[in-house]
């Protein structure tokens, strides 16, 4: 894919987040069964970095819990941070905006994170050493590319301790009649002016979907559809090996891929 597709991809995923973010939080107050199985492996001191954290609530759910460790929800959409921020008191939780796409940018080739950057990732006070856990859930499936899945995958590596987890999910929409019936098509072969993005059926990956949203006006979003063999290769290339796969989530009990990963040895 050409940068300038996935540019336009990754723009079109943020004017959707930041036009339709409160509406979108309205349909995300409740943790999925899959994110519970996750929390129910924490030991409760894990140091964590929750990529894509959106409105909050795994934070809420871990407070809820006594988490005692450091975490840090990262995300790119106010509307949505806003809400996150709104945490039982006593829980050190930390939030920040952040485009996860610029995240190898923040890391320098011996692993560490920039002091000189504004991230609050850099503010050793949360952090003492690389996170225990790094969590994204429903957030590869939103990033355009192999090579920028690939770059962010070996920053999450960097930022890991050596016996440290990334835990992700992503959506399985082709699992579901329902879901399947809001594939838009590409730029060209759509017919309404609000249903185009802008991007060439020609000029994306195979496996690159566009989704419509019609709660609070109508919107698109760029979604990837993930082959447990995909993320498998992945996972070689960015130095971690698959450790658990599981499904999980939505009344069929499919509509999200969870695995586990850890640092290859």
């Amino acid at each position: 894919m050409e940068l300038s597709t996935a540019a336009r991809l990754i723009q079109l995923n943020k004017d959707f987040y930041t036009r339709f973010g409160d509406a979108f939080s309205a349909t995300r107050h409740r943790i999925q069964p899959g994110a519970r199985r996750v929390l129910d492996m924490l030991k409760g001191d894990e140091s964590i970095l929750d990529l894509g954290c959106g409105n909050g609530e795994f934070a809420r759910e871990l407070a809820k819990r006594g988490h005692r460790g450091a975490y840090l929800g990262a995300d790119f959409s106010l509307p949505l941070l806003r809400e996150a921020e709104s945490q039982p008191e006593g829980f050190s939780a930390k939030f920040i905006e952040m485009d996860l796409t610029k995240l190898p940018a923040l890391s320098n080739v011996e692993g560490s994170v920039k002091s000189n950057q504004s991230s609050v990732i850099s503010d050793q006070s949360l952090f003492t050493d690389n996170c225990s856990l790094i969590t994204a859930f429903a957030v590869l499936h939103h990033i355009p590319s192999t090579e920028l899945r690939l770059a962010i995958l070996k920053t999450v590596r960097q930022l890991l301790k050596p016996d440290g987890l990334f835990i992700h999910s992503n959506w399985q929409f082709l699992n579901s009649e329902k879901l399947k019936a809001r594939i838009q098509p590409w730029e060209g072969e759509a017919t309404l002016p609000s249903k185009q993005s802008g991007v060439e059926k020609s000029d994306v990956d195979a496996g690159d979907y566009l989704l419509d949203w019609r709660s609070g006006g109508e919107g698109l979003r760029y979604v990837h559809h993930f082959s447990e063999s995909e993320l498998g290769e992945l996972a070689r290339a960015a130095g971690f090996r698959v450790i658990e796969t599981f499904y999980s989530d939505g009344e069929t009990g499919n509509l999200g891929l969870y695995q586990v990963w850890k640092i290859s040895s």
